[in-house]
């Protein structure tokens, strides 16, 4: 994936998952697969986009990720939340989801 095809999925789409992790990072790995449970079940409209951000440096730098794992969450094509590390999967679906169904029942 290239970062002007990533921006312009990021301004086309309802609501995106960045996920950025590391080959590396066993937190990354640990912590994915409850993401995408999480996402596909309270979130299923919201597009999940997993990325390496050591084989992505541009589209690390241009997102201004730093460390992994960080999870961008994009709504009408604007960041709404940035979650990296210890992150708690709960608090982060309780934000979303209020303006997550307003989006998506409009």
């Amino acid at each position: 994936m290239t970062l002007d095809a990533l921006k312009k999925t990021v301004e086309n789409e309802t609501g995106i998952l960045l996920y950025f992790s590391g080959e590396q990072c066993n937190v990354c790995h640990a912590l994915r697969p409850k993401f995408t449970e999480a996402f596909d079940q309270h979130f299923p409209l919201l597009k999940q986009i997993f990325l390496d951000a050591h084989a992505h440096p541009e589209i690390s730098a241009y997102f201004q990720v730093f460390s992994v794992p960080t999870m961008i969450v994009f709504l009408q094509g604007r960041e709404f939340a940035r979650e990296g590390r210890a992150v708690s999967l709960h608090q982060l679906v309780e934000k979303l989801s209020r303006p997550y169904h307003i989006m998506t029942e409009a």
